[in-house]
């Protein structure tokens, strides 16, 4: 599909100017249609027009995995505390600049159990989804080294900045051995820290094999508690449903 996503947009120019003369609205109409054949994929998080999206994972069983993006931050100790405390395992999506900042932090994470996910070096969220190709291996790169010095591990998961991508991530991540996580579950908790709005969204989307996404490093109440407060109200309802936390083995993901 990505193959004829992008010989469309490049022969459609030539349509244009093809059919100028004698049916311009129909050379501005394969234009368009070009663009948004590019566009959709672009800004749709989880389309795998482009490539593919791991968005759920396989199993028999009542399991979910809950993936937290944008650390590590001030809150990742009191995260990783609660996640202890009621045995659930996640995987921490990691902005590389913070990583380099805080590494004591990025191994905690490691320490506890838990995966690392590359969440770029800057989280460019304005920009990545346009971003040419040797920046977006830079932020893919830099990310990559700055988990390893941290904790000598490596990943096998990428996710993009808000989800987004352009025709040049997936080539990037194909060549590093990185493979795109989308989600199952938006908790949209990056945006509004209200407990029930954010438990209400994960409930109702749901289902065994989902893969969550949420955040740390939100504030609430004048203190850096959102994400805290909101993880704490997430865990506790999906146990309460029967769910269990793991983290899938790559095969299981899909």
């Amino acid at each position: 599909m990505r193959r004829v996503i992008l010989a469309f947009a490049a022969a459609a120019p030539v349509a244009l100017v093809l059919l100028w003369t004698r049916a311009p609205f129909a050379g501005l109409a394969v234009l368009a249609l070009s663009h948004a054949l590019l566009l959709y994929p672009t800004l749709s998080p989880n389309a795998k027009w482009l490539g593919p999206v791991a968005t759920h994972f396989t199993t028999s069983r009542r399991d979910v995995w809950l993936t937290i993006d944008d650390g590590p931050t001030d809150d990742t100790e009191a995260i990783l505390d609660l996640l202890d405390e009621h045995g659930v395992k996640a995987t921490f999506f990691v902005k590389g600049a913070l990583v380099r900042a805080y590494p004591d932090r990025a191994r905690a994470i490691a320490a506890r159990g838990h995966t690392i996910g590359n969440h770029s070096e800057t989280h460019p969220s304005a920009t990545f989804w346009c971003l040419p190709p040797v920046s977006i291996a830079r932020e893919i790169d830099a990310a990559a080294g700055a988990i390893e010095d941290a904790t000598g591990a490596t990943t096998r998961w990428f996710r993009a900045p808000v989800g987004m991508k352009n025709p040049f991530v997936h080539p990037h991540l194909a060549a590093r051995g990185l493979r795109l996580t989308g989600w199952s579950v938006r908790a949209l908790d990056g945006v509004n820290t209200d407990i029930d709005a954010v438990a209400h969204r994960v409930i109702a989307g749901v289902h065994p094999g989902a893969i969550i996404a949420m955040h740390q490093g939100r504030l609430a109440g004048g203190r850096n508690a959102g994400s805290l407060a909101c993880l704490t109200r997430v865990v506790a309802e999906l146990k309460s449903l029967g769910y269990t936390f793991v983290i899938p083995d790559d095969e299981q993901v899909q």
